[in-house]
């Protein structure tokens, strides 16, 4: 080969960056990830983090980047190339992470490069007239079931009533799982996974204990399933609708945009 198939640059104090030409090993990914994984071995002796910046376009280099023990860190957007501003996935690995060759590395690895899906808890509360509590919020237009995303790590049924005492200041320990609901891409939004717990009934006057945070609550009242499908999204409605037909048949249920 005429040129350097791989080059290692400082770009920061204990940072090296590494890149490589396409014909780098000369025998195919498997040789490119032996001869990726000694360059990054080799930089890690001097330096703390050895990091690529690989084209989204290239699957390739992401598969050299990941199997030569780079953990997948997220998108650079707008780095400038050649004058040109484009996007970049990050791949890295740090002196101190686990060896891939050991199971937690493995899993560190292939945990940082695999799917993952955004999770939703929410919660279906219901007044004795049988009304279900919906909040209005800041937003969007349309009203919505209690609730909001889960952190990482952390569980589901918990998440929803966290987000009950943040958003409402109600104290509501969730029951149990009414609905598992696959929401698709929509208006900016990856998919999601919708979880809907049982947050019981209680009397409307709960609501005079309710303190909202106004940053993302302007309202909350119970609705008739009528005001349900007048005010909320139809897949929201639907969503709804569905939760409370498990309640009677005593099981939760699988939709796919509340259908």
């Amino acid at each position: 080969m005429t040129e350097q198939p791989t080059t290692v640059t400082t770009v920061a104090d204990g940072v090296a960056r590494i890149a490589w030409i396409p014909g780098v090993g000369d025998g195919g990914w498997v040789a490119a990830v032996d001869a990726v994984r000694r360059e990054v071995e080799a930089a890690l002796a001097g330096h703390v983090r050895v990091e690529t910046l690989v084209d989204p376009d290239d699957e390739h280099a992401q598969r050299v980047a990941t199997w030569s023990g780079m953990r997948k860190e997220g998108v650079m957007r707008g780095v400038t190339v050649d004058g040109e501003a484009v996007d970049r996935i990050v791949y890295a690995r740090l002196a101190t992470d686990v060896p891939v060759h050991e199971p937690e590395g493995f899993r560190a690895l292939l945990n940082s490069f695999l799917p993952r899906k955004r999770a939703i808890s929410q919660m279906l509360v219901r007044d004795t007239d049988g009304r279900v509590l919906l909040c209005q919020l800041t937003y969007k237009f349309d009203w919505d079931l209690p609730g909001g995303v889960v952190e990482v790590g952390e569980s589901p049924q918990l998440a929803v009533s966290r987000e009950v005492q943040e958003e409402l200041g109600l104290t509501i320990d969730a029951g149990g799982l009414l609905l598992t609901d696959w929401l698709p891409p929509w208006s900016g939004w990856d998919d999601a996974i919708c979880l809907v717990f049982d947050g019981g009934t209680y009397d409307a006057s709960v609501l005079g204990r309710m303190v909202k945070q106004d940053r993302e609550i302007r309202e909350a009242e119970f609705c008739t399933i009528e005001q349900v499908r007048e005010r909320c999204a139809d897949f929201t409605a639907r969503r709804i609708e569905s939760a409370l037909a498990n309640l009677v048949s005593g099981g939760p249920s699988y939709t796919e945009s509340g259908a």
